[in-house]
């Protein structure tokens, strides 16, 4: 029904930049918040940042002044550029977005399988 697929994660040093796309895919009506989590192993996911359709963004702390968010909604595509990265930003990063179906016109969360980031020198 509905596919997201990220792209961009890779190995960098501490201070190094990465941009995460994430495009969605399929049996698309309409996107609203689209956003990005990650997990670190042993850790709990968390949020990272989101948008919404509006532009309107939101951070976690840890990410604040660092990654900035950002989407094509003519794409159906959100980024995240990764600046200023720390070896704590080490983990798998998730795209997710609250999706209306043609088929169903339900709305649900998709999620897709992650892109890994490390960062180590």
């Amino acid at each position: 029904q509905v596919q997201l697929v990220e792209s961009g994660g890779g190995l960098v040093q501490p201070g190094g930049s990465l941009r995460l796309s994430c495009v969605a895919s399929g049996s698309i009506l309409s996107i609203n918040t689209m956003g990005w989590y990650r997990q670190a192993p042993g850790r709990q996911r968390e949020q990272v940042a989101h948008i919404t359709t509006g532009g309107r963004t939101n951070y976690a702390d840890s990410v604040k002044g660092r990654f900035t968010i950002s989407r094509d909604n003519a794409k159906n595509t959100v980024y995240l550029q990764l600046n200023r990265l720390k070896p704590e930003d080490t983990a798998a990063y998730y795209c997710t977005a609250h999706v209306q179906t043609i088929a169903t016109m339900r709305w649900n969360d998709y999620w897709g399988q992650g892109t890994q980031v490390t960062v180590t020198s």
